[in-house]
């Protein structure tokens, strides 16, 4: 079992930066894969960013490309998302998630936060 806890949301203006930070707890992180999903209002969930076990393999959603960060420090049990450059589309509820494996599909994750919040305004 993993217990994962995001933080850093809030409100910034377009063009600023937030970075999230998701803290996990239970089985060793360094065990998982991990992903970063958003939900907007009204809209599904969808794929942001995913990082390997290892940090050596990444993979980004299109439209967050060149503009945001995954990272991770598996001896602190964390993985990050450093978000520059914020336009109001990216605003959403963000979620961590762990899996086995670095995937773009939702069902490949086992475990979830609750999210944080992000709100660009513009």
């Amino acid at each position: 079992q993993v217990q994962l806890v995001e933080s850093g949301g809030g409100l910034v203006q377009a063009g600023g930066s937030l970075r999230l930070s998701c803290a996990a707890s239970g089985r060793t992180f360094s065990s998982y894969a991990a992903g970063w999903f958003r939900q907007a209002p009204g809209k599904e969930r969808e794929f942001v960013a995913c990082i390997s076990r290892s940090g050596g393999i990444t993979y980004y959603a299109d439209s967050v490309k060149g503009r945001f960060t995954i990272s991770r420090d598996n001896a602190k049990n964390t993985v990050y998302l450093q978000m520059n450059n914020l336009k109001f589309e990216d605003t959403a509820v963000h979620y961590c998630a762990a899996a086995d494996h670095c995937s773009r599909r939702e069902d490949d994750y086992d475990y979830w936060g609750q999210g944080t919040q992000v709100t660009v305004s513009s």
